[in-house]
């Protein structure tokens, strides 16, 4: 019996504070999750491969709609949400060029 059985739960509550979230970023993070469950528990390969270039749609959806742009969008029309993706990109580009995979075990 693998580990992942026998200290597998149910559920897993996740409290995240909506007050400061328009309604389409509301339904973003929903949708996120919902993705996120279902990548990790497909056994269809086109099911991952296909929720795997949604999943990092929706994550740019994410930082393209992030407070932070808004707040700057007189700043001389400097293009924050772009930049941000572009760089996300670079690092990602590195990590898969590189065979580095992150993990945050407790």
């Amino acid at each position: 019996m693998s580990e992942y059985t026998t200290t597998k739960t149910a559920t897993m509550k996740i409290e995240f504070d909506t007050t400061e979230l328009t309604p389409q970023q509301l339904r973003l993070v929903k949708s996120i999750n919902s993705m996120l469950q279902s990548i990790l528990t497909t056994d269809e390969e086109e099911e991952y491969f296909e929720n795997s270039a949604e999943f990092m749609r929706m994550c740019a959806a994410v930082i393209k709609q992030a407070k932070f742009t808004d707040n700057l969008k007189g700043a001389g029309n400097i293009p924050y949400a772009q930049q941000a993706l572009e760089y996300s990109m670079d690092v990602l580009s590195e990590c898969i060029t590189n065979s580095k995979v992150v993990t945050y075990d407790n």
